[in-house]
């Protein structure tokens, strides 16, 4: 299923800047960027709650926020772009 992850972390102190780029990087893992702090995965439900466990581990649930946003099997229909980024194939060969 496709899962949209975003998420907004106070980085007004060095530890918040930490958790900011422990959660990118875990995101990273498992899906493409699309924006800054919006990520695109394609996940089964394991990985999901994988992922969501070890974000919200990470986390301050006092001054961070985290969302979920399922799109589910069939999300090409639900996902519009504008603009200059060009879209990508989260099905197709990812080259690195």
């Amino acid at each position: 299923m496709m899962v949209l992850i975003t998420y907004d972390v106070n980085t007004e102190d060095a530890s918040g800047r930490k958790r900011l780029r422990q959660i990118a990087k875990q995101c990273v893992n498992y899906g493409q960027r699309v924006q800054n702090s919006v990520f695109e995965c394609l996940l089964d439900a394991a990985q999901c709650k994988q992922l969501q466990h070890r974000l919200l581990a990470i986390m301050d649930e006092k001054k961070d926020s985290l969302r979920f946003y399922y799109l589910g099997n069939r999300y090409e229909t639900r996902i519009e772009h504008f603009g200059a980024k060009s879209g990508y194939a989260p099905e197709g060969a990812l080259i690195v």
